[in-house]
C-alpha cells in the first residue's frame, strides 16, 4: 500500500531540504500536467468525477518524485526532455496502459528514457508513481553496478519485472513522509544526501537478480579482493571525513568495479555485504559526531540525517544494537 500525505483541496507548498514539496487535490486534469513543469505534457479527463487526482510531488533539482492517486480516468500525452529519464510503476490493472505496455502483472516497472514520446491511460482508482533522474547520472551509475544489463539501455519505454517493487514503493512513501515531517519541523537536510539515497535505492532494486547470491571468490582472487576493499575503505573514510555520505554507486564508480565484484570482495574481506559494511561506517561516524558534540547545540536527529539515516527509529535501534547504548546517552557523555 502506498502511504499518502493528507492535503486540503488547495495546494500545500513547503520547503523540504531546500526544495519544493507540494500536495494538491486536482479538480482539473490540466492542473495535473502543470504540477510537473519539467515534462511537456497534456492531461485529459476521460471519466466522470469532480475530483481528478490527489498528487504529491517533491522537486530535488535533478531528481523529481511524483505520486498520484487517480479518482477519474485520464490520458497523458507528452514527451520527456533531454537528459531526463523516469522509473515508474502502477497498481496492477488490466486497463492501465503505458504506451504499448500494460501493468497487469504484480512487479511491473517501467523505464522511460530521454526524448521519448508517451501516451498513458490511467483508469480511475489507480495509484501511480515515478522518480525522474538525470539520464546521464542514472545510466552511469547503473552501468557501474550492472554493466551487462545497462550497457545498451532501451531508447523507448521498456517494461521490467521487479521482485523487489514492494521495497521501492515503501521507500518512496517514506521519502515523501520524511520530507513532509522535516518541512513541518523546520529541519534541513542537504538535498544531495536524499538524492544519493534515492538513486542508490532505485538502482539496488533494479539491478538485483536471483544470481546475486553470496559467493566467495577463490583463494587466488583474495589478494585482489583485499586491495579493492582497502581502496573502498579509504574512499569511504575520505567522504565521511568531509561530512558526505558515500553510496555503493559512488564506490563502484570510483573504483571502476561492478556491484557483484564489490560484493564478492567484501564477503572475502569482512564477511559481510558492502551495504552492511557501509551502514556500519555511517553508524560509527554518527557516534564520533555525538561524542565530539555539545549536547546544547548538537542533536541526534541532525547527526543521523546528515549520514542518510532518515528512518530515525530504525537508526536508534541499529545504533543501540551495535554500541549497546542509545544515541542520546552517547551525546550526553559531555554534559
Amino acid at each position: 500500500m502506498i502511504v499518502t500525505i493528507d492535503a486540503s483541496a488547495a495546494a500545500q507548498d513547503r520547503t523540504a531540504f531546500g526544495n519544493e514539496l507540494r500536495a494538491k487535490t486536482i479538480e482539473d486534469a490540466a492542473a495535473q500536467a502543470t504540477m510537473q513543469p519539467w515534462v511537456a505534457m497534456e492531461c485529459y479527463q476521460l471519466s466522470r468525477g469532480g475530483r481528478v487526482s490527489q498528487m504529491h510531488t517533491l522537486d530535488l533539482g535533478n531528481q523529481r518524485i511524483v505520486q498520484e492517486h487517480q479518482f477519474a480516468a485520464v490520458q497523458k500525452l507528452g514527451s520527456t526532455p533531454a537528459d531526463f529519464c523516469t522509473i515508474s510503476y502502477s497498481t496492477p490493472s488490466m486497463a492501465f496502459r503505458f504506451s504499448d505496455h500494460a501493468a497487469s502483472c504484480t512487479g511491473s516497472i517501467f523505464f522511460m528514457p530521454e526524448r521519448t514520446d508517451f501516451d498513458i491511460y490511467v483508469p480511475a482508482g489507480t495509484q501511480t508513481a515515478y522518480i525522474g533522474f538525470s539520464e546521464r547520472e542514472f545510466l552511469e551509475a547503473a552501468r557501474a553496478l550492472n554493466p551487462a544489463a545497462w550497457d545498451l539501455p532501451s531508447r523507448q519505454v521498456s517494461q521490467l519485472q521487479c521482485a523487489q517493487l514492494g521495497e521501492l514503493k515503501a521507500a518512496l512513501a517514506h521519502w515523501l513522509c520524511t520530507a513532509e515531517t522535516a518541512a513541518s519541523a523546520g529541519h534541513l537536510l542537504a538535498p544531495d544526501v536524499l538524492r544519493a539515497i534515492i538513486l542508490e535505492t532505485v538502482l539496488r532494486v533494479l539491478t538485483a537478480s536471483a544470481s546475486d547470491e553470496t559467493i566467495l571468490p577463490p583463494l587466488s582472487a583474495r589478494s585482489r579482493a583485499v586491495k579493492i576493499c582497502r581502496m573502498a575503505r579509504e574512499y569511504v573514510d575520505e567522504r565521511l571525513a568531509s561530512h558526505e555520505m558515500p553510496t555503493i554507486v559512488d564506490i563502484c564508480v570510483s573504483l571502476s568495479v561492478s556491484e557483484r565484484t564489490l560484493l564478492y570482495a567484501f564477503h572475502s574481506y569482512v564477511g559481510m555485504s558492502p551495504q552492511a559494511y557501509l551502514r556500519l561506517c555511517r553508524l560509527n561516524h554518527v557516534r564520533t559526531t555525538l561524542l565530539a558534540g555539545n549536547p546544547t547545540t548538537t542533536t541526534v536527529t541532525h547527526a543521523a540525517m546528515q549520514m542518510g539515516f532518515l528512518h530515525l527509529s530504525r537508526f536508534a535501534g541499529d545504533y543501540r544494537q551495535v554500541f549497546e547504548e542509545t544515541p542520546k546517552v552517547t551525546l550526553a557523555r559531555r554534559s
